[in-house]
């Protein structure tokens, strides 16, 4: 990825616009798209070019959203037949690399320690997306699947407000913070990752039960209660391919000292 390099982020939420105002200045030109005509507008006015794009109502915008070098998909879309329209739209556009921005909730509860390298025996919907993106000869294609995010407006604490119970809470946490998220975007793009997968989580898993406990209570928020489940969850997200592989080093590799 050069100072050449135009780039289209698909979403631009509590991820997507961070990780855009990141990499402003670092490429010549980034595409952002929003399903929103007033955001839009606010996003022209903080330097970006400004798409509408609804893959689920896809229109001749998209190809012109389309552009760029290299495409990052950060939406929370569900839908196999939409990502199929969007995968037939990006073969006809200039895009050589896709970055799709997945969940660590592609692996079963009932792994425990999960791998990139590990086969995922039942495939949801979201594994069947990746594939959309994976099995493709018209571009290269990396997954980053990012555990639990938190940062601003997500502090741990809150999770839980409002009487929501913890159903599982002797199983291990999986969280990772924005600033974590968008450093490791970035150096898949700087080191031209592709035809690869990573896990993105931070180093601890503290027990749930104890851990949004602490997190409430340093808001001032009384403890959650929980429920101990018959058959918890022992899934603990590894992390080892992104320092092995990219050298990564978290700012937040401890999720239990994390002021949000």
């Amino acid at each position: 990825m050069g100072h050449d390099t135009s780039i289209s982020i698909l979403g631009s939420g509590w991820l997507g616009l961070p990780l855009a105002e990141h990499l402003l200045g670092v490429v010549k030109t980034i595409h952002l798209s929003t399903r929103s005509l007033e955001k839009s507008k606010q996003l022209a006015t903080l330097g970006f070019k400004a798409h509408l794009v609804d893959i689920e109502e896809m229109s001749t915008q998209v190809q012109t959203f389309l552009n760029s070098e290299i495409l990052i998909i950060n939406i929370t879309n569900k839908s196999i037949e939409a990502f199929q329209n969007l995968r037939s739209e990006i073969e006809r556009s200039t895009i050589k690399h896709v970055l799709f921005i997945s969940s660590t909730s592609v692996y079963g509860s009932d792994q425990s320690l999960c791998k990139e390298t590990d086969s995922i025996h039942v495939e949801n919907n979201l594994r069947k997306i990746e594939k959309l993106f994976t099995d493709n000869t018209h571009f290269d294609c990396t997954i980053i699947r990012l555990a639990g995010l938190i940062g601003p407006k997500r502090h741990p604490g809150r999770f839980f407000a409002g009487g929501k119970v913890i159903k599982d809470g002797n199983a291990k946490v999986n969280l990772i913070h924005q600033v974590d998220c968008i450093r490791l975007i970035a150096t898949v793009l700087e080191q031209n990752a592709w035809g690869e997968v990573f896990n993105g989580c931070a180093d601890t898993h503290p027990v749930k039960k104890e851990y949004y406990s602490k997190m409430a209570l340093s808001l001032g928020y009384p403890e959650p209660d929980y429920v101990i489940a018959d058959k918890g969850s022992n899934k603990v997200i590894c992390n080892e391919k992104i320092k092995n592989t990219l050298g990564f080093q978290f700012i937040y590799p401890d999720i239990s000292e994390i002021l949000c």
